[in-house]
């Protein structure tokens, strides 16, 4: 009987790479460059360590994770394996050049080592998603909804056993499990069900898909090939307009968040984020529905649109920090569409919360608030970020839906598929189409260039081909309704929004015109003559004639009384009319009081006089010191643009010339050995591991706390928390030992 080579040692195998590949190693895997390592033998155990490891193996995907299962299954991690006896646990399973190319990747991140003899990091059993075995042992014809049905049929003892497996490890020792056991045994039903597989005589396993069913998750991955999520096809055209539409619509939405909230600032929760009630109201003052608009007010925060804290003026319900606009949103409503969306887009691509959570309640059974902590996640970001790349895979035109985008994103992230379930990639589909980065499924054409990496003027240079162009015309009806059939022209938006009320959003927005829209134009400055010019300029159909009445009745009306300061004085040439406003029961709180008949004054602001002559049924208009009309609206409430609201920074990325730098270090050291160098911490904890593996004893240099240096024979048994727990025969007893005192580790079998 032939006995297994154990291979080469990953530090021999690292010492042999030439520089061009060791540098591509610390390029994938850059958590091994801080601090840089001392020596390659230093490099090789953090290369191996547990935490490195799995940070190595978040991003690969099912094909990748199953070829280190295989290794694992056939032991790799302690002899070597040969090309053949991989490729014969997948059998026809897997395309040979598919399994060499898996093998490279995996080689480039120093997870697998070796060319004919492959070993595998011990470490790669703790990053799997699964237990060791369950992929290769698996049917791979079995679908979930097989799993299912077959559940189905079972009960009693052998639905315990499941359950057990469920819970525990995965691997069942049993005599059941030998050939010619009776068939009605538990353990030789779930078998032949297939819920079951079968090791050895002594050993069965619970297939990975059975338990993911069993759990309730969305079953998979299941083939070694990538699934095709697409389930719909259109145009690349058709995709960027229903995106630009629902981009314009999201815009708008929070331009009407923002100015409710800065005619009326909302107090931030003693806990951070808005109370229910808050959000509440919002919601039916701006008519966006709640889920929506707990989404827009998350972008606008993480585009530094919103933020808490003293609004400038000073609410009138109290002190207190109040969520409020900044300073920024003034620029972000001169900028250009193009440019706003831009914004708003990358704000939620790189958005470390997420907003579908609000309304639902956590573990602790409290809901999750809008703008609160409660829902940070540093993840939300990566997994919106691999839903675009999903879709951003697929021809131009091609789309997905929640169920085929969580199954391509499971297949390529399986480390993750807690948080890829169909129900969390449902909610993301929804903001990415609401925020005009997906259309019909597919990823638009400006989106594609943000994932690509092109700059920001290429990205908003694309968006402003999308954008339908801004008309400077809209559609007068009878009943003087307007119709805008699109985006207006910034200005013209503007005058139109002046004397004219949104009545209905959308794609084609409505507008009405009453007396209260038109009063509130002329209360600006404006004058009749400018406001039948702005209907008769730009409207296609022909300007009503009650429109015409209408502007010429209220104009007629307003300003004939006219209000100054004294604190505030009321002046009008009608000594009848001025003599019924201040007998009026709606001015009695302003106090005023005749001192002509043509002039009344009152003590209390101007803003307050003009609110209760309006309450009375009057139409005055504010004056200043020449005579002329002044528009005294409130600008509203602004708070100071913050920093960084809940920002997730990744580390810094080492640059090619840094790690070409430590590639050099590494290459001088092992060239100029020092026999005296103290033992790396790294090096010390994967002998030690190594040594409590295999059950080996091993001689180690040790310096105790008195600085007195012995050396010992130990008999490893776990390294953990920076201490050996070893059995020592001198003492006869199980001690520990501080990693960072042990200055050397040699097999005790060496000499």
């Amino acid at each position: 009987m032939s006995v297994k080579s154990p291979g080469v040692p990953l530090g021999a195998w690292l010492a042999e790479l030439d520089d061009a590949r060791l540098i591509r190693l610390l390029r994938l895997r850059p958590d091994l460059t801080q601090p840089p390592p001392g020596s390659i033998a230093a490099l090789a155990a953090r290369a191996a360590a547990r935490q490195s490891v799995k940070a190595a193996t978040d991003d690969l995907d099912f094909l990748h994770l199953a070829v280190l299962d295989a290794l694992l299954t056939l032991h790799a991690e302690t002899t070597a394996v040969t090309l053949a006896e991989l490729a014969g646990t997948f059998g026809e399973r897997i395309d040979k050049t598919d399994m060499r190319a898996a093998l490279d990747e995996l080689s480039a991140r120093a997870l697998v080592w070796g060319d004919g003899a492959l070993r595998v990091v011990a470490e790669a059993a703790s990053s799997l998603p699964w237990y060791p075995g369950q992929v290769s042992l698996e049917s791979p014809t079995q679908t979930g909804a097989e799993v299912a049905a077959a559940l189905e049929t079972v009960d009693g003892p052998a639905r315990d056993l499941l359950d057990k497996l469920l819970e525990g490890s995965p691997i069942g020792r049993t005599r059941d499990a030998i050939p010619g056991t009776p068939p009605d045994r538990p353990v030789q039903r779930l078998l032949a069900a297939g819920l079951l597989r079968r090791i050895d005589d002594d050993t069965v396993i619970l297939p990975r898909l059975v338990g993911q069913v069993l759990r309730g998750e969305s079953p998979g991955p299941v083939t070694l090939s990538a699934p095709d999520p697409t389930v719909t096809s259109t145009t690349a055209a058709d995709v960027d307009a229903v995106a630009a539409g629902a981009a314009i619509d999201f815009m708008r939405e929070v331009e009407v968040l923002l100015e409710t909230l800065s005619a009326a600032p909302v107090p931030e929760l003693r806990s951070g984020g808005l109370g229910v009630r808050e959000v509440k109201r919002l919601t039916k003052v701006t008519g966006i529905d709640e889920r929506r608009l707990a989404l827009i007010l998350e972008v606008a925060a993480a585009a530094g649109l919103i933020a808490p804290g003293m609004p400038e003026p000073d609410p009138l319900d109290g002190a207190g920090s109040h969520w409020a606009p900044t300073v920024a949103f003034d620029r972000f409503v001169e900028s250009p569409t193009s440019a706003k969306w831009h914004l708003l887009v990358s704000s939620w691509l790189e958005l470390p919360g997420r907003p579908s959570l609000v309304g639902s309640r956590g573990p602790d059974n409290k809901p999750y608030a809008a703008l609160s902590d409660s829902l940070f996640s540093t993840a939300a970001p990566l997994d919106r970020r691999l839903l675009l790349e999903v879709l951003a895979d697929l021809p131009p035109g091609c789309g997905a839906d929640a169920d085929s985008a969580s199954e391509a994103m499971l297949w390529r992230r399986p480390r993750w598929s807690v948080r890829l379930q169909t129900g969390p990639i449902g909610d993301m589909l929804t903001e990415a189409h609401a925020v005009g980065a997906v259309g019909r499924g597919a990823v638009a054409s400006p989106v594609r260039r943000m994932l690509a990496g092109d700059g920001d003027d290429a990205v908003v240079a694309a968006m402003e081909k999308v954008l339908p162009a801004p008309i400077d015309h809209f559609l007068l009806q009878a009943d003087l309704t307007v119709i805008v059939p699109g985006p207006l022209e910034r200005a013209l938006a503007e005058q139109l929004a002046a004397v004219a009320t949104v009545e209905s959003a959308g794609a084609a927005m409505v507008y009405r015109i009453d007396e209260a829209s038109v009063r509130r134009a002329l209360d600006t400055g404006k004058t009749a003559g400018e406001i039948h010019a702005l209907f008769n300029r730009h409207s296609k159909t022909p300007v009503p004639q009650a429109l015409t009445y209408l502007i010429d009745d209220v104009a007629r009306r307003h300003g004939q009384l006219r209000v100054g300061m004294a604190s505030a004085f009321v002046r009008c040439e009608d000594p009848a009319l001025l003599a019924q406003a201040v007998a009026a029961p709606a001015t009695e709180r302003v106090e005023l009081r005749l001192l002509a008949p043509t002039v009344a004054v009152s003590q209390a602001p101007i803003a307050d006089v003009l609110a209760a002559l309006r309450t009375a049924g009057f139409a005055p208009a504010a004056e200043d010191a020449t005579g002329a009309v002044v528009d005294l609206r409130s600008r509203g409430a602004r708070v100071p643009s913050p920093g960084r609201r809940r920002g997730y920074r990744h580390g810094p990325t080492p640059t090619d010339q840094t790690l070409a730098a430590i590639v050099a270090v590494l290459r001088k050291v092992a060239s100029t050995p020092s026999p005296g160098m103290r033992l790396d911490p790294a090096v010390a904890i994967s002998e030690l591991q190594h040594a409590a593996l295999h059950q080996e004893s091993v001689v180690i240099g040790y310096v105790d706390p008195a600085g007195v240096a012995t050396q010992r024979v130990v008999a490893p048994i776990n390294v953990r928390g920076g201490q050996l727990t070893a059995y020592d025969p001198a003492s006869g007893r199980v001690r520990e030992f501080a990693i960072h005192r042990v200055t050397s580790v040699v097999s005790a079998d060496s000499g």
